[in-house]
């Protein structure tokens, strides 16, 4: 166990105001579910709660974690009666070493809610708490509501923002989540909180293992640390970018392409023969292969472009512009990789703030706004998986960049690029 996991938050808890001024909810679902509280709209209240799912409590100590099917955690009330509980995501606590939090539909408790439980508590100690029967026909109500509004994907492609609990205006942290905002806008994920526990803790680990090859906290320190410093994106993007950049320094803004393809290819054929190859020494034979490289860099400077025009046409870049870096693309995901590696409890909440806090600094060093920063950011993924389709790859990521841009909540709108 690290020193830094070590505090009191273990269960949420929001005591109301003392002094009966309003309560800050920390995001919007909980402030909705207050509300609802006050209506005394107990189905309403439940009718939230199949959309966004909730949270279940599970005991995991030392190096022996939760497992999916372990028994919903529950307290004995005086007369003998068994209350379980569970919680929205706005009101979860800082992760401790003792407890980590499952992601649970309506429906899964329906149906898994053990027999000798008799009430089930949402969001205990906190001024939007609720308590409900768990009869079966409590139970069929449950199933029937998630039935008719919860959807696997219904939360993503939002600008959530948490109301409290958050970084401090101007810091290099809340910097450093914004980076993120892409990917928690796709997710449907709060963007600026520390306090991770993300689509719950095996999801955590399965996610990370699924799309990353991250089994354990040595791989999640090796990537971290390659995302951070740019080292997991093809090098070559840049390089085919940086040749245009020097073109634009000796002849302006205006870049004819074939000059461009003519640069890349005089620029790699003389790293070619400086250090025998592209990327590793030179064997003899590999001519051919050296040629194969090249056709494929001159190539990909017409992709470039093409995007770059489609950029332009969907707003994405102004009607002159360019991109010049994809580093976006590497520094974006380690911010959201960082909140991972933290859900799936690889990484102490110490190395979580050191790599959120590095990520401005390689932002800044490489664009000048969020919206350029943005733009190489699309252009990162695409290149990665669109491979000119146009299609979901694009359009999804079009899409955040549009809200991002333009909804008051968005980071990016909310946290300067620059430094103050």
């Amino acid at each position: 166990m690290h020193d830094d996991e070590l505090h009191d938050e273990v269960f949420p808890d929001f005591p109301a105001p003392a002094d009966g001024s309003p309560w800050q909810a920390p995001a919007d679902l909980e402030q909705h579910l207050h509300e609802l509280c006050e209506a005394d709209d107990a189905y309403g209240y439940l009718r939230a709660l199949a959309v966004e799912g909730l949270y279940r409590p599970v005991p995991a100590t030392g190096t022996e974690r939760a497992d999916t099917e372990s028994p919903l955690l529950t307290v004995d009330l005086p007369d003998g009666r068994k209350v379980a509980q569970v919680y929205t995501a706005g009101v979860l606590p800082r992760p401790h070493p003792s407890v980590v939090y499952e992601y649970v539909t309506l429906d899964s408790l329906a149906v898994g809610c053990p027999d000798d439980v008799d009430f089930l508590v949402v969001n205990a100690a906190t001024p939007c708490q609720q308590f409900y029967l768990t009869t079966d026909d409590e139970r069929a109500v449950w199933s029937d509501l998630h039935d008719k509004h919860h959807r696997s994907d219904g939360l993503a492609n939002r600008v959530d923002t948490r109301r409290t609990r958050t970084p401090a205006p101007g810091s290099a942290l809340l910097h450093g989540l914004a980076c993120g905002a892409h990917l928690c806008f796709t997710n449907g994920d709060a963007w600026n909180t520390v306090d991770w526990h993300g689509a719950g803790y095996h999801n955590e680990l399965g996610r990370l293992a699924e799309w990353w090859g991250v089994h354990d906290r040595d791989d999640w320190l090796s990537l971290q640390e390659r995302l951070l410093t740019r080292e997991v994106s093809p090098w070559y993007w840049d390089f085919v970018l940086d040749a245009r950049t020097a073109l634009v320094r000796r002849h302006g803004p205006r870049v004819d392409p074939e000059l461009w393809r003519d640069e890349v290819e005089a620029t790699l054929r003389h790293r070619a023969v400086e250090t025998g190859g592209p990327d590793e020494p030179h064997r003899p034979g590999e001519d051919a292969e050296l040629d194969q490289f090249v056709a494929h860099l001159r190539g990909l400077v017409g992709k470039v472009l093409r995007y770059e025009a489609r950029f332009r046409a969907d707003g994405l870049l102004p009607p002159d512009g360019h991109v010049a870096t994809v580093a976006a693309w590497d520094i974006g995901r380690a911010s959201k990789v960082a909140r991972w590696g933290r859900g799936a409890r690889y990484a102490t909440h110490a190395e979580l703030i050191k790599a959120l806090e590095r990520a401005p600094d390689a932002a800044r060093a490489a664009y000048s706004s969020w919206d350029t920063f943005s733009a190489g950011y699309v252009l990162g993924r695409c290149l990665h998986f669109d491979e000119e389709t146009f299609g979901s790859w694009y359009t999804d990521v079009l899409r955040a960049h549009r809200a991002l841009t333009t909804d008051p909540d968005s980071p990016w709108l909310t946290v300067p690029f620059q430094r103050a």
